[in-house]
């Protein structure tokens, strides 16, 4: 839409924005709606200019991240309803997701073509209210709080008038403002009526997901005059405590039962459904679906989510108290015992402790071998699921072409070759107890989406299966990637990695620690040799090494000298140790320089050692060599 500017330029600021008005409505050719006329006398008086080019200012990399952190529930919430917007309305067509302030967080659908249409700024970081860019449908939706179309030359920037833009809002529990979702495609009218119907029915399954999350300790109930409408968009949700008093309601629970929200909150269910509520919730059961009699006529309710029976306390009882984090509890011992000395990295697994009996995930992050796994079993012990299973997946051992059905299972019949009778997957294995997936970092990415969905919705549905089946796992992730890095590369899901990263651990390498010799008590007492000790020599030689291999090295370097003792031997030594792990473990860690060393090594290490009294730490300094090319050195002297 071309602007007639003739002399409005040489007019006053306040006449000309009135004059640029009028050209602009008078090119539309018809009567501007209400709520677009207002935006843009709101637009006029911000100073914005109609005329300019540039759009919003983007955030750096390091807000952006801090940006969608701070939303995390929301982008959670929003996953499936975007893939499912992104399947309809992505070829020709961009779906944006931003938060309350109107910066984007997501964008699906036709980013390329459209962004080369004139877009470049419609990216993640960017901020689009009418403050910053005048008549927009992400900004003025804030302002109108209800559904929005801007269609063409009614946004205010003339750049934006090849595009139109219908926006929804995003309400969460509280009945406040979350977000919006928008979708934006390229020509002059706004989407037709079906794809406003799918916008609003993805944004109402998103509300739905952020009631859900935000009740998560609690139990939720949708509810509706009519069966066939649970699941929909159309039912009402309530969150309530373990008495049935009400926490959270939905706009449309409010609807339905014709009360507001503020009545409801607080009050005994039982005082608007029927008086045998409260029984029934005692009992209730996650996708239990039943029906109540009240004032308001029949109800058919299904529960969406209800807590373990552990946390539910009963008003009468007094709630027990849990043992302090550094009490008597043997579980939590033998989980600190794990950090040695080393009070920051016991601190660290005290709170992965209580993040994992609070339900959320944890990432263990760590090198090859520094003991990711038995950490991993220890937090499960400590937890209050350490009596159901613990069941391991190393996502990097099982081939691409099988780790889907390993994880989710399959029917039988599901595929060519599938075993009679079918497989139970790891997930469903781990119902009740704990799932430790290791080198996450290595899992397809085409099969990241499917465990995102899983881990979001807590239900799985085997190979070849038409219903999904609920699951109840604590979650325990590990990998010695830079998952960050990974993300960075479009290698691993930023959308999982934020899923699985509620507490992270990072493990310390074996080299980086100074209790190598409690480390090692500890483990020949694991490995049945509580009574055994290591010589002077051997305990040197092993401290001073540099450990690629982590704890899992150094496990099997005790296993092979345990196997070389003769029977009833309490010592073990350099002796009971294998030529070749012998010469690896006194390998140089840093070139020796010395050229008299090089030439007449021998006999100087004799006259180092006889000049600090056999002193081996000293005389390795002396010599500007380590104590493991000494050891090496020593017994190329006997």
């Amino acid at each position: 839409m071309a602007i007639r500017e003739g002399n409005s330029d040489t007019l006053p600021e306040s006449e000309r924005a009135q004059v640029l008005r009028h050209q602009r409505k008078a090119a539309l050719g018809s009567a501007l709606p209400q709520a677009i006329e207002a935006s843009w006398q709101r637009s006029f008086n911000y100073g914005l200019d109609c005329r300019r080019a540039d759009g919003p200012q983007l955030r750096n990399k390091a807000d952006l991240e801090a940006l969608q952190q701070s939303n995390r529930l929301l982008l959670d919430a929003a996953l499936p309803g975007l893939d499912y917007l992104q399947r309809h309305q992505g070829q020709n067509s961009l779906i944006i997701l931003t938060d309350a302030e109107a910066s984007i967080l997501s964008i699906e659908g036709a980013r390329h073509s459209l962004r080369q249409s004139g877009l470049k700024e419609l990216t993640p970081g960017a901020c689009w209210n009418e403050k910053s860019c005048g008549t927009n449908a992400l900004g003025t939706m804030l302002v109108e709080r209800r559904a929005l179309q801007v269609n063409g030359g009614q946004h205010f920037l003339d750049a934006l008038s090849r595009f139109s833009c219908t926006a929804v809002p995003i309400f969460n529990p509280g009945g406040e403002l979350a977000g919006v979702l928008d979708l934006t495609t390229e020509g002059g009218q706004a989407c037709s009526p079906e794809s406003l119907s799918l916008l609003n029915m993805a944004a109402s399954q998103i509300e739905s997901r952020l009631f859900v999350a935000a009740a998560a300790r609690h139990i939720v109930l949708a509810f509706h005059s009519h069966r066939q409408y649970l699941d929909s968009p159309w039912q009402g949700l309530i969150a309530l405590n373990p008495e049935g008093r009400v926490l959270a309601a939905s706009a449309q629970a409010c609807a339905l039962l014709g009360m507001t929200r503020e009545t409801l909150l607080n009050r005994p269910c039982a005082s608007f459904l029927d008086a045998d509520s409260r029984r029934r919730l005692e009992g209730l059961q996650q996708g239990d679906v039943g029906n109540w009699q009240t004032l308001k006529g029949e109800f058919f309710y299904k529960a969406l989510q209800t807590p373990p029976r552990s946390l539910i306390v009963p008003a009468f009882a007094r709630p027990a108290k849990r043992p302090p984090l550094d009490g008597p509890d043997p579980a939590l011992r033998q989980l600190t015992a794990l950090a040695g000395h080393n009070e920051r990295y016991a601190r660290t697994l005290r709170a992965a402790r209580q993040g994992l009996l609070n339900d959320l995930p944890v990432l263990l992050l760590g090198e090859t071998g520094s003991g990711k796994e038995m950490l991993a079993r220890a937090l499960h012990q400590s937890s209050g699921r350490s009596n159901r299973a613990f069941v391991a997946v190393n996502c990097a051992a099982i081939p691409e072409t099988l780790i889907e059905s390993e994880l989710f299972g399959y029917r039988e019949g599901a595929f060519t070759g599938s075993r009679r009778g079918g497989m139970v997957g790891r997930l469903r294995q781990a119902h009740g107890g704990t799932l430790f997936l290791d080198e996450i970092g290595d899992m397809p990415l085409t099969l990241q989406a499917r465990l995102l969905r899983v881990l979001q919705e807590r239900r799985v549905a085997p190979l070849g299966a038409a219903e999904e089946e609920d699951i109840d796992i604590a979650l325990i992730c590990a990998t010695h990637c830079d998952l960050k890095r990974l993300v960075e590369e479009k290698l691993f899901r930023e959308d999982l990695y934020y899923r699985i990263n509620g507490i992270s651990v990072r493990l310390p390498a074996l080299r980086e620690r100074d209790d190598i010799n409690d480390l090692m008590a500890a483990m020949l007492t694991r490995l049945g040799a509580p009574k055994v000790r290591l010589d002077k020599e051997l305990t040197a030689l092993l401290t001073g090494y540099h450990w690629p291999g982590n704890i899992r090295q150094l496990e099997m370097v005790l296993r092979a000298a345990l196997a070389m003792r003769e029977d009833g031997e309490l010592q073990i030594g350099l002796d009971h140790l294998p030529d070749s792990t012998l010469e690896e473990l006194s390998a140089r860690e840093r070139p020796v320089c010395s050229g008299r060393i090089r030439e007449n090594e021998l006999e100087l290490i004799r006259q180092s050692l006889e000049r600090y009294q056999g002193n081996v730490s000293a005389a390795a300094d002396a010599l500007g060599i380590s104590r493991a090319t000494l050891y090496r050195k020593l017994k190329q002297l006997d």
